[in-house]
């Protein structure tokens, strides 16, 4: 049960699968990651972005430029989750359709 609880925590709430889910197809900026994720707050984005790489699921990389780059990248830790995240994504779309379908 301790290590379910644990997994749990770590991606734990409405945002943190869809962050990960983001950015799984390449490293993204900040702004990128906000369009992608509908309905989710500058506010909460970077709160669940601190989670995430406390963590070890997401590495933050600050680029010595001007204006400053900041970009988000999953690690091979939060790559682990992969066939979480792809089994959700087609169960979700299933689920859709039966729900969807029969109205």
């Amino acid at each position: 049960m301790l290590s379910i609880q644990d997994a749990l925590e770590a991606v734990e709430g409405r945002w943190k699968l869809l962050i990960l889910f983001s950015l799984s197809e390449k490293p993204k900026r900040f702004n990128q990651i906000a369009r992608e994720v509908n309905g989710i707050t500058d506010k909460t984005l970077s709160k669940e972005l601190k989670s995430l790489e406390a963590n070890k699921l997401v590495r933050r990389e600050v680029y010595d430029a001007f204006p400053p780059k900041v970009e988000y990248t999953i690690t091979p830790h939060g790559l682990s989750l992969e066939k979480v995240l792809d089994e959700l994504h087609f169960w979700g779309l299933a689920h859709r359709m039966k729900v969807i379908g029969e109205q």
